[in-house]
């Protein structure tokens, strides 16, 4: 199992963990969630790629992972994700170079390719 299928692994495991426990807080946090991600005045993509480039500045890579596969599958092509990835760069500064390699690699798994058409 590559690092990414245990990233996934263990965000479903503790997902599963809560829901059985019947967490309050983590039932509003998942509301909260489906709202904040809802079309709105942004549509779902662009809220997807926000969170991408926070993603890398907070050097989450659980998040990175989740919201580049989430961007990709609201309809981001390369050029949006990575443009996001390096907007985190010029925010968070040499630190964020390092996430960022990380989110390419995500990038790579998704197939995600330049000029690729979504």
């Amino acid at each position: 199992m590559d690092k990414l299928e245990k990233i996934t692994a263990k965000r479903k495991r503790a997902h599963a963990r809560f829901v059985a426990l019947k967490s309050k807080v983590y039932r509003g946090f998942l509301e909260m969630e489906q709202a904040a991600y809802a079309d709105g005045a942004l549509a779902k993509k662009h809220k997807e790629l926000i969170a991408v480039g926070i993603s890398v500045v907070k050097d989450c890579e659980s998040c990175m992972q989740w919201h580049i596969e989430q961007a990709a599958s609201a309809g981001a092509t390369f050029e949006e994700i990575f443009e996001a990835v390096e907007v985190a760069i010029e925010m968070g500064g040499g630190r964020a170079t390092v996430s960022a390699r990380f989110a390419l690699e995500v990038m790579d798994t998704l197939k995600l390719a330049p000029g690729a058409a979504r």
